[in-house]
């Protein structure tokens, strides 16, 4: 099989927008914009949020354009899907940056830390103990960490207990990782999120931690005005799915 025929398979297996590229570089303009006013809006600098641009289950052809833009920063939901999609990229733009952004397998953890800039969901001491395996790795990209918490304690949903945080910052602290970066969470999709925002950033700043990754495509401008360091967008940005 050539590497064009692969290619096309790996198209294949994921989706196109139902928007053009010019609707889309449009919106992403839009978004930036918006970061831009609602940081300004708390008095912060806008260049403090990095927008972290999610392109799970979208094929490359969506997202190209953002890259041939100057935007660095995606966000994929599983690792697979990662490593099929990135790595052509990664071969040919060494300064694009991945961040993990949905649950991480303690048996993905490896090729996880070998593709991504950023892991945002480390949420157990298993989690953490693999990582310290894989940290001198000389494949290892990762150079972010950061704790989900589960701040409703849904059951659903994956994320730390807040009751078991210092212990596990304390493992990382005292590990080869050389320290937590911040603190992850997505608030439940039924109730307002700004409760939820303020209560991590008032732990973030307990821990002596630096940055927060959270608000998504319905909530990103709320959560930059209660500290947002990382905001993550996908609908607002590529429309709906083919």
């Amino acid at each position: 099989m050539s590497k064009l025929q692969f290619s096309h398979i790996i198209l294949s297996m994921y989706n196109a927008s139902t928007l053009t590229t010019d609707e889309i570089t449009s919106n992403y303009y839009d978004v930036c914009e918006r970061i831009r006013v609602a940081a300004e809006s708390v008095e912060r600098d806008y260049n403090e949020v990095s927008l972290i641009v999610v392109t799970k289950t979208f094929n490359s052809d969506v997202y190209m354009p953002l890259i041939d833009l100057g935007h660095k920063d995606f966000g994929e939901n599983k690792v697979q899907e990662a490593e099929n999609k990135w790595l052509p990229v990664l071969n040919k733009y060494s300064d694009i940056r991945l961040h993990l952004i949905g649950h991480l397998q303690t048996n993905k953890v490896k090729k996880a830390m070998e593709l991504f800039h950023s892991i945002h969901t480390i949420d157990s001491p298993k989690r953490v103990d693999e990582i310290i395996k894989n940290i001198n790795n000389p494949s290892n990209l990762c150079r972010e960490y950061f704790i989900e918490l589960n701040m409703a304690n849904e059951e659903q949903k994956s994320g730390l207990n807040q009751n078991d945080l210092l212990e596990l910052i304390n493992s990382i602290n005292n590990s080869p990782i050389k320290g937590c970066d911040g603190l992850m969470c997505i608030p439940p999709f039924d109730e307002e999120p700004s409760p939820y925002f303020l209560l991590l950033n008032k732990i973030c700043k307990k821990h002596n931690l630096q940055k927060l990754s959270m608000g998504m495509s319905s909530d990103f401008e709320k959560a930059i005005q209660f500290g947002a360091t990382h905001v993550r967008v996908g609908s607002e940005i590529f429309g709906s799915r083919l």
